[in-house]
C-alpha cells in the first residue's frame, strides 16, 4: 500500500473524522499523553519500525506493515517524560532521552535498557553518529552541554560547553548543527572527532524550535532548516556560494481575519525526504505542508487536524510520511483538553513530495 500513489480504506471506525482530517492510517494503542519524537527504523532493516516517545514516561514501538497497519511491538518506561528517541546505526538500539537527565540503550532483541548518558538537567537530543573511526550517541541538555557517549563506559568521550540551552538538533555525519535558546546556533564537523566548525548568527528573530540538516544534490550535507516558534522557518547554507542562497519563509499562519490580524503559531518540526530532498513542516496551528525549498515553492497543505501537530518523520525510503497529534501547551493549561486523544498518523507520500518540476 505505502508504494502506491493512491491510498484507499482506513482503520479504525471510532476515530471521528475531524481529528483525521486527511484520511490516513492510524496507529493503533497511541500514547497517553503529548508526543514529543518520532523515528523510523533505518535502512539496514527490512522492515518498517516506528518509535515515539511521549510525556506519558513511555517508549513505543510499532511495525508498520506494507499495508499501513501498524502492530505493536513492544513499550519502555523511562523515569520522566522523554524528550527525544533515535535509532542505532544497524537498527540494533533504539536510545532514548529526557527529563530524568538521562540517555538509556534499550535493545530490541533482548529487550534490555541500560543507561549510556548522564547531564545535570534534562536531556532535549540525541543523536547516533557513525563515524568511519568512531561510533557514540550525542546528547543535547538544557545544562548547556553537548556530550559524546561511546555508551561501554560511564564517561563521556568528550563534552562541550554550549553557550546556551540545547533547544534543537540535528545531525547527518559528517555535520551535526545545534540551536540553543538565545537563538544560537552553532555547526559542528564530525569527522575524525566532533569538533566545532562555525557559531552562526540567527536568521530569526524569535526562539529557535527545531532544526533539519538537508543535502545537496551529491548527497552531502549542506545547510539546515532552522524552524521558530513565529511561524517561520529559514533555509540556510553553512558556505554559501552565493548569499541569496539563504533565505526565510514564512508557514502555519491563519489566513489573517478581516480586521487584519493573522494568528501566528510555532514550528514544531521539519523533515527532508531522503529521496527528493523536498522538506515537510509541522506546527502548532494543526496542519503539515510540503515545501520544495529550491523552487521556494509549497507543495501541498494538509487540513486542520483537532490538536497541534508537535513531530514528524519521514521512513528510510521516503514513502510513509508519519506524524503525532497532540497538545504541545502552546495556550497554555487552560487549552487542554484531556478528552482529546493523541494520535500519530501515517500517510502515503512519495508523490506528493517529488520536487516542482520546472517548466
Amino acid at each position: 500500500m505505502f508504494n502506491q500513489s493512491t491510498i484507499g480504506g482506513f482503520g479504525s471506525a471510532t476515530t471521528p473524522s475531524t481529528a483525521n482530517p486527511m484520511k490516513d492510517f492510524e496507529v493503533t494503542q497511541p500514547p497517553d499523553d503529548s508526543i514529543s519524537s518520532l523515528a523510523f527504523s533505518p535502512a539496514t532493516l527490512s522492515q518498517n519500525f516506528l518509535i515515539a516517545g511521549s510525556w506519558d514516561n513511555n517508549v513505543r514501538c510499532w511495525e508498520i506493515e506494507q499495508t499501513g497497519k501498524s502492530v505493536p511491538k513492544s513499550m519502555q518506561a523511562c523515569g520522566g517524560p522523554v524528550l527525544d528517541v533515535c535509532w542505532s546505526d544497524d537498527g540494533t538500539k533504539v536510545f532514548m532521552a529526557g527529563c530524568d537527565k538521562q540517555a538509556k540503550a534499550w535493545d530490541l532483541a533482548s529487550n534490555q535498557v541500560v543507561q549510556v548518558a548522564q547531564h545535570d538537567a534534562p536531556i532535549k537530543t540525541c543523536h547516533w553518529i557513525k563515524a568511519s573511526n568512531y561510533s557514540c550517541l550525542m546528547t543535547g541538555s538544557w545544562d548547556k552541554t553537548l556530550k559524546f557517549w561511546d555508551t561501554r563506559t560511564p564517561n563521556p568521550m568528550m563534552s562541550i560547553n554550549l553557550p546556551e540551552r540545547c533547544y534543537c538538533a540535528d545531525v547527518d555525519y559528517p555535520m551535526a548543527v545545534v540551536g540553543t535558546a538565545g537563538r544560537q546556533i552553532i555547526v559542528y564537523q564530525l569527522e575524525g572527532k566532533p569538533q566545532q566548525y562555525k557559531v552562526l548568527d540567527s536568521p530569526l528573530k524569535y526562539q529557535h524550535r527545531c532544526v533539519a540538516i538537508f543535502r545537496d544534490k551529491k548527497k552531502s550535507p549542506t545547510g539546515y532548516a532552522l524552524g521558530s516558534v513565529e511561524g517561520r522557518v529559514a533555509i540556510q547554507y553553512v558556505n554559501p556560494t552565493n548569499p541569496k542562497d539563504n533565505f526565510t519563509f514564512k508557514c502555519h499562519r491563519s489566513n489573517g481575519a478581516p480586521t487584519g490580524y493573522q494568528d501566528i503559531y510555532a514550528v514544531n518540526d521539519i523533515a527532508f525526504h531522503p529521496v527528493h530532498g523536498t522538506l515537510a513542516t509541522v506546527g502548532s496551528d494543526g496542519t503539515f505542508s510540503f515545501w520544495d525549498k529550491d523552487a521556494r515553492t509549497k507543495l501541498k497543505s494538509s487540513d486542520l487536524m483537532e490538536q497541534p501537530i508537535t513531530r514528524c518523520a519521514f521512513n528510510h525510503n521516503g514513502q510513509i510520511f508519519a506524524y503525532a497529534v497532540s497538545y504541545d501547551w502552546s495556550k497554555g493549561h487552560e487549552y487542554y483538553n484531556s478528552t482529546k486523544k493523541n494520535y500519530i498518523f501515517l500517510r502515503s507520500c512519495y508523490d506528493e513530495l517529488k520536487p516542482r518540476t520546472s517548466s
